[in-house]
């Protein structure tokens, strides 16, 4: 299993037992996201590039897979991946660094399953 999917798999059935258990809580979470990221004064492209560069600076791995993963679906170019890159280091300081190199780790994933499929 390559590493988008096992990430894929992993999120979905950890998301599946949370919204199993049926708190309200969660759930208005949950969706109260997916809305977030849906088009409005800005596209879809430009909030998850957003969404993007808060997971660097907060440094959640998670986060940024997600993000890179639905960037990368959305037509992100690597060139414009590497400019929030230079904007998350920017803004949140050399601590970011080890969350780039993963993050380019996971981009290249991305390319390399798109070539396989």
């Amino acid at each position: 299993m390559s590493k988008v999917e096992e990430f894929n798999a992993y999120r979905a059935k950890m998301n599946e037992k949370i919204l199993d258990q049926n708190n309200l809580v969660l759930k208005r979470f949950f969706n109260l996201d997916t809305k977030a990221y849906q088009d409005g004064a800005l596209d879809k492209k430009t909030k998850e590039l957003l969404g993007l560069v808060a997971s660097m600076v907060l440094r959640c791995d998670d986060c940024i897979a997600y993000h890179l993963g639905k960037c990368y679906d959305l037509g992100v170019t690597k060139e414009q991946v590497f400019e929030v890159f230079s904007i998350a280091n920017l803004v949140g300081g050399s601590i970011c660094i080890p969350h780039t190199r993963r993050a380019v780790e996971y981009w290249e994933a991305l390319e390399e399953e798109n070539l396989n499929n």
